[in-house]
């Protein structure tokens, strides 16, 4: 089996869109604020009600796996299918700096975990890392969940099916 058709076969499942973020602190405390990091993500998924757990794929060597594998605190926001846009600004390749992605976005930021939380989403989550298992090329991060909402934003949910984004209906 080769890479093109593995990959052809797991473009047939449907995935949710999610952003996940985390705040890379300042390396100086006395120095400037430290950085907002993003990545879109479709390999997320519950792992357990008790206690909660969540696990997100990162690509291996990724900045959002260097990122997590220091800091313990991060945030996943659930993607409307109108929030195409900020799905793909964060998977673009070559992309600019994160500071500069976030700019125009309405986020708040997490009690608990300090990273951006996407406005309008269908749900947010702030998780502590529990664990990190290397797999293959990615690295499997499974975090407890500190907080949950889902408010009633009444829109559909962002999907990723066949290599590209869509919407249900």
């Amino acid at each position: 089996m080769s890479n093109d058709e593995f990959r052809a076969a797991m473009s047939r499942l449907a995935a949710g869109v999610v952003l996940v973020t985390a705040h890379e602190p300042a390396l100086d405390p006395e120095g400037p604020r430290g950085e907002d990091v993003g990545m879109t993500a479709t390999a997320f998924l519950s792992v357990s009600l008790d206690p909660p757990l969540v696990l997100v794929s990162l690509r291996e060597g990724s900045r959002m796996d260097d990122l997590l594998d220091e800091q313990p605190l991060w945030a996943v926001s659930v993607l409307t299918e109108s929030q195409r846009h900020i799905a793909g600004r964060f998977a673009m390749k070559g992309r600019i700096s994160d500071r500069l992605l976030f700019e125009d976005i309405a986020y708040v930021r997490g009690e608990a975990s300090g990273a951006p939380l996407v406005g309008g989403a269908l749900a947010t989550v702030e998780c502590r890392t529990e664990q990190r298992v290397r797999s293959g090329d990615h690295t499997l991060v499974i975090g407890r969940v500190l907080t949950a909402t889902a408010p009633d934003a009444g829109a559909g949910p962002l999907t990723y099916f066949r290599g590209r984004y869509r919407t249900l209906g």
